[in-house]
């Protein structure tokens, strides 16, 4: 802690710029990462778990494999999922069967290996959740407290690890997402739930229109659910839960059990990005609508998840295209993976917004070293 702070002071004093980095994992994401590597894998380890409390804290540096191991162990799991985006050696790729449909469980590895780990830090700073996201919360919705070091080299704390932390403004949750522009993360409390008793992923031979209807017919009514994926008329939906309400679920739902063993595989392929369509170079769109949107008609396949809330998009089309239509749909567009930034990673904002991200920054970090561009060009 006492060497951050002197490296973020000297950093400071000579205006020069940080790029906050734990496991990489998420250097991706994004816009272009500038300055000199201010590495927080050192900062590991679990500080305090109660597990009757449903409360873990832990260092930004922790792997967060560390983190649901521990919490495996006792039962429980951090309710929002969140992607690890860790590359797999080529020898340790699945060997299931495929699939038949559109949601194929072909995974996306590489030939080497790549010594890169999702870390605590890295998972609040994107502020990323899997396909649990649209039944159980965000990633925001599960953090208590934090504590930071801002631009100055000062250590701050808020929140706690209770959920009745009302005094003041709810910072700790500010921190998420804002990939590490406002301050390093060092340590973070985190509100986890108990694991579900039984899971029963089913699949049904729908069309797109159909698919969204259905989602959305199912998120009006009482059933377990804990994730959706759609892709080339296959639906997915995952019921987690007891047995008798799993049971009670899929009847009223129909369609085919997948293998347990194979369903476990595919929702982490869809989480960490390792399905068949996330393969290739060509730009990636994390489109964010209303859930009862229309099949959007833009160029390029399309994957839906969080009840058809989230679009994923492959697509070469430009960004004033994909933006608009993301727009009129009453959401927003990012560019989540390319190999070319230009467009910027991130949904413009509105003057107003604008105006209230420049401020924050000016008060978490006002010599601007901390990732520099990475939210915003100007920011």
């Amino acid at each position: 802690i006492d060497n951050l702070s002197r490296i973020i002071r000297d950093a400071a004093a000579q205006k020069r710029p940080l790029r906050i980095r734990g496991g990489g994992t998420k250097d991706f994401y994004g816009g272009e990462i500038r300055g000199d590597a201010l590495d927080t894998t050192a900062l590991r380890g679990i500080v305090s778990y109660e597990p009757t409390e449903l409360v873990i804290t832990a260092r930004a540096g922790t792997p967060l494999a560390d983190i649901e191991g521990a919490l495996r162990d006792k039962g429980q799991l951090l309710a929002f999922e969140p992607p690890h985006f860790e590359q797999a050696p080529q020898s340790a790729a699945p060997s299931l069967p495929p699939v038949e449909g559109g949601l194929e469980l072909a995974a996306v590895v590489t030939a080497a290996t790549v010594e890169k780990r999702a870390t605590l830090g890295g998972c609040v700073a994107t502020g990323l959740s899997g396909p649990r996201r649209a039944y159980a919360g965000a990633v925001r919705d599960f953090v208590l407290g934090v504590r930071i070091m801002d631009g100055k080299g000062a250590e701050l704390r808020f929140g706690g690890e209770v959920m009745k932390n009302v005094a003041g403004y709810d910072v700790s949750r500010l921190t998420v997402g804002a990939l590490g522009t406002l301050g390093v993360i060092l340590e973070v409390s985190l509100k986890v739930l108990p694991a579900p008793a039984a899971e029963t992923t089913l699949r049904l031979a729908v069309g797109p229109e159909e698919a969204i209807n259905l989602m959305n017919d199912w998120a009006g009514k009482p059933l377990p659910l804990t994730a959706t994926a759609y892709r080339a008329g296959s639906l997915a939906v995952r019921l987690s839960g007891a047995r008798s309400a799993i049971d009670a679920a899929v009847k009223k739902i129909g369609g085919e059990a997948m293998d347990p063993a194979q369903a476990a595989q595919f929702w982490s392929d869809i989480r960490d990005q390792r399905a068949s369509f996330f393969a290739g170079d060509q730009p990636l769109w994390r489109l964010s609508v209303k859930p009862t949107t229309p099949p959007l008609d833009l160029a390029g396949p399309q994957l839906f998840e969080w009840g058809g809330a989230l679009r994923w998009l492959r697509s070469d089309a430009d960004a004033k295209t994909i933006r608009e239509a993301a727009a009129r749909a009453g959401g927003h567009a990012t560019l989540f993976r390319s190999t070319s930034k230009a467009a910027g990673a991130f949904h413009p904002l509105s003057p107003g917004l604008a105006r209230i991200h420049h401020r924050l920054k000016e008060a978490f970090d006002p010599s601007g070293i901390f990732n520099p561009g990475r939210l915003y060009p100007d920011l």
